[in-house]
């Protein structure tokens, strides 16, 4: 046994000197960003906890929070993300398993027979039991590497995740507002239709009686039916907004419809904004995060690949027994072991090495990259979401004033075309107008609470408020 330790004493010795990982070591990187947002359009307001991570929280609409609740943990993207995150902590073991050593338990019983050329027969038995061990040495760092990589891998998929939430949160509340800017409009279509049809009779029956005007009674026809053309459209949409949010929410389509069938105004949004600075959307946004983590882990594989150039080192040794009868199996005669390093190291393989390095260096530098590209477009999105948002503003404005004009213009012209100083087609005119600037201006109220939306996704906000720990596959909870 002692010309075992020479062996283990040049193993650790190995092991000292090679304990620095070889390849680049990450380094995060770091881009020059603007001290404030460009656009003019940005609040002033600072960034808030509260109002970033539970932003549908201010809007005080209890059936949206209950959507939302509902489509955090029942949402198939959700689910599928999830079970990304729970397969790349299997991964990261699987890698992790090649640190430690392996020992693997074996056993035979073997008979055999030979016939010899004068005619006579011997046959043998040989039994064998006992233990392999094996351990490779990562005296360069290549299986740290791939660990690492693992490690970083896990923490994109995790950042996936919470980027699949960002995108639910706000799909949930878009759709939830198309629900709403679609009843609205669709009453605002029946209010008129039921003013037109009002005006429709009446002309009709003063034509009639012989007093009435026929042009001005076909006039008032083709108006009154060309508002009822409008409304299936509006139902067509309806239905869809309503099928969205069931399907986001892991039901099927029609599930919701009893449930919004109660028609709510549209929400309310809050006139507090959580906007920050744009290094705040750099530190939050998960998709940037996740570019990041993407980076680390392909920096990794670059070490990994490099480790290859290096020799091996493998430590293996076996301890059993061997015996030709069974009944000797056990005595003290029939045991045997082995140990003994193991090196390979390739000579030869016409460049493959050099390649995969070239390779995996070409494959970081497009995460490099491909995550500057992320922090750009993350950035772009976030001015163009702004602007959106204050401009949607001011057209609400104009669209209440000019609703307001022409319900006022309604008015005088039914008023003047009674009194005979103007004709049918000013009112007409009128009905028209009225219709489209308040189904302008209720579309607008919701593209003002979509736009308010996309403003909080651009930011990267919400997925904190349901940051917790992915639950465990049903497998993992029964091992040990």
């Amino acid at each position: 046994m002692t010309r075992i330790f020479p062996i283990v004493s040049l193993l650790g010795l190995l092991i000292f000197l090679g304990c620095a990982a070889v390849g680049p070591d990450y380094i995060k990187p770091e881009m020059p960003l603007p001290d404030q947002w460009h656009s003019s359009a940005a609040p002033e307001s600072p960034a808030g906890d509260r109002l970033l991570t539970e932003w549908w929280e201010t809007l005080n609409d209890p059936v949206l929070t209950d959507l939302i609740d509902q489509a955090t943990t029942a949402n198939l993207d959700m689910g599928q993300a999830a079970s990304r995150v729970r397969q790349a902590r299997a991964q990261r073991q699987q890698t992790r398993a090649a640190l430690f050593p392996t020992l693997d338990a074996s056993g035979s019983a073997r008979k055999s027979g030979h016939h010899a050329e004068d005619g006579s027969y011997s046959d043998s038995e040989l039994y064998a039991a006992g233990f392999d061990a094996g351990w490779e040495l990562d005296v360069f760092g290549g299986i740290r590497r791939s660990v690492e990589a693992s490690q970083a891998n896990l923490g994109a998929t995790e950042e996936n995740l919470r980027d699949v939430l960002v995108t639910l949160l706000a799909e949930v509340a878009i759709n939830y507002a198309d629900v709403r800017t679609y009843q609205t409009r669709l009453e605002v279509a029946e209010r008129n239709l039921n003013t037109q049809e009002e005006t429709w009779h009446l002309l009709d029956a003063l034509s009639q009686a012989g007093t009435g005007d026929e042009l001005a009674v076909s006039q008032a026809r083709y108006n009154m039916e060309s508002t009822r053309a409008k409304i299936p459209d509006l139902k067509v949409g309806l239905e869809a907004a309503m099928n969205r949010l069931a399907v986001l929410t892991g039901q099927a389509p029609g599930s919701l419809h009893d449930r919004l069938e109660e028609v709510r105004p549209i929400p309310q949004v809050s006139t507090e904004m959580a906007v920050g600075v744009p290094a705040d959307v750099i530190r939050r946004r998960p998709d940037i995060r996740q570019a990041e983590r993407e980076l680390a882990a392909q920096t990794a594989r670059v070490g990994a690949a490099t480790a290859e150039l290096y020799p091996q080192f493998s430590l293996s040794g076996s301890i059993g027994l061997e015996s030709l009868s069974l009944g000797d199996l056990f005595s003290s005669g029939s045991s045997l072991w082995s140990i003994g390093p193991t090196v390979r190291w390739p000579v030869f393989d016409a460049g493959a090495i050099h390649s995969n390095i070239d390779v995996q260096d070409e494959l970081r530098q497009q995460a490099l990259l491909s995550y500057e590209a992320v922090v750009l477009g993350a950035l772009e999105e976030v001015e163009n979401a702004m602007t959106a948002y204050a401009q949607e503003q001011h057209k609400i404005e104009s669209l209440q004033a000019a609703a307001e004009a022409a319900r006022l213009a309604e008015q005088l012209a039914g008023q003047q075309y009674v009194a005979g100083l103007t004709g049918f087609s000013n009112v007409l005119d009128a009905q028209r107008s009225l219709l489209s600037f308040e189904d302008q201006m209720t579309a607008s109220r919701g593209a003002v609470f979509s736009e308010f939306v996309r403003l909080y996704k651009a930011l990267g906000g919400g997925w904190q408020a349901f940051d917790q720990a992915v639950p465990a596959a049903p497998s993992e909870t029964h091992k040990g």
